[in-house]
């Protein structure tokens, strides 16, 4: 039997199709139903945040939290390459310009302590990656921040339901962006989220993703369309339900892979972060001088129908639609091509059977 790199968390059929009801009731299948407002409101609850506008991708939601910022354009945008493609890609369809930072050894996220080598008089924004789960160093991203008079969106696909001291992960910043595509710890199907305090933004945001449309005779803003329809929201709504028993479980199977890793030499593993409480999102795995290498291991893997993941491989710094950009070249980025060039991501997800983790344990150390 095959084993794949996720698998998506779901309700119950029985669960969804009660929830889904009263959608075929209403025939009201998009534009921002009960079921829209009621998931809005319910991560509202949950993320311990003021304001979540609901989005039919995580992209879409990242694209509009740059846009809101109101940036000029050919702004200079400090990120880090060892990311999705959609990060690097939103920071550019705004019209602005990538300046690749790169990572730390520990974490994988922005290295802090680089970020103010890059900041020139162009620099308008940081856009930092919590990756895999783990947090970026929001307390000094918070002061470089504010002592150049910049604006921080943080790229949270992978942290929905982590805390740092506490604090929920869509807290820091100007805004946080959380992906709900069916790989994530969280998903609504496909879907993604903008979380933010300021108050004016949740008319501006509402109008970029509806066209601007503010009742049947008014349009007030060249907006476009990126509304969450409604039968993704309705399996927000029960996959929140269930999440807490999700994390517990992928937790339970991080565990075991640590017990079987742990202390091999030539294998890393991403050390726990001290004040987080994690979602359990990915198992990052370093090959690095290890008797296989990481493409040696993916292939022993997928020889066995197990999915793996080179993740994040190539870096975007490295894609040849941004060759061009002043700060391109994996090889301006040496930490993070390291990185790329051993990464493997095993599988993870809540219904992963402690027997299905031995078995590939046992591949990799064989």
């Amino acid at each position: 039997m095959e084993i794949l790199v996720t698998r998506s968390s779901m309700p119950s059929y029985e669960e969804y199709c009660k929830e889904i009801k009263d959608i075929w009731d209403s025939h009201w299948l998009t534009n921002m139903g009960t079921k829209h407002r009621e998931l809005e409101q319910n991560l509202e609850e949950y993320l311990e945040v003021p304001h979540v506008t609901l989005y039919t991708n995580g992209h879409l939601a990242l694209e509009n939290a740059i846009a809101a910022l109101n940036l000029p354009e050919g702004g200079e945008v400090i990120t880090t390459p060892f990311t999705f493609a959609s990060t690097t890609h939103a920071i550019v369809r705004n019209r602005l310009i990538p300046v690749f930072c790169d990572i730390n050894t520990e974490d994988y996220t922005i290295d802090v302590t680089k970020i103010e080598s890059l900041i020139t008089d162009k620099t308008v924004a940081i856009v930092p990656v919590h990756v895999y789960g783990n947090i970026c160093d929001v307390e000094e991203i918070e002061r470089i921040a504010g002592k150049y008079g910049l604006k921080v969106i943080y790229d949270a696909a992978h942290a929905f339901a982590v805390k740092y001291k506490g604090i929920s992960s869509a807290c820091f910043g100007d805004a946080a962006m959380f992906s709900f595509h069916a790989t994530k710890v969280f998903n609504t199907i496909e879907g993604g989220a903008v979380c933010f305090k300021n108050d004016s933004w949740v008319q501006l945001l509402n109008d970029m993703k509806n066209f601007g449309i503010r009742d049947q005779e008014t349009v007030a803003y060249v907006g476009g369309n990126a509304k969450m329809n409604e039968f993704q929201a309705a399996m927000g709504i029960c996959n929140l339900r269930h999440l807490e028993d999700e994390i517990a479980k992928r937790r339970k199977v991080v565990e075991h892979y640590r017990e079987r890793l742990s202390g091999v030499e030539g294998i890393k593993l991403c050390a726990s972060q001290k004040d987080v409480e994690s979602n359990y999102a990915y198992f990052p795995v370093i090959f690095d001088g290890y008797k296989y290498t990481r493409n040696e291991i993916f292939t022993m893997l997928a020889e066995a129908s197990i999915g793996a993941r080179k993740y994040f491989f190539p870096l975007t710094n490295s894609f040849e639609c941004y060759r061009n950009y002043p700060t391109a070249g994996a090889e301006k980025t040496p930490i993070a091509q390291h990185t790329a060039l051993r990464v493997l991501t095993l599988p993870l997800y809540a219904e992963l059977s402690l027997e299905d983790v031995d078995k590939i344990c046992n591949i990799i150390l064989v």
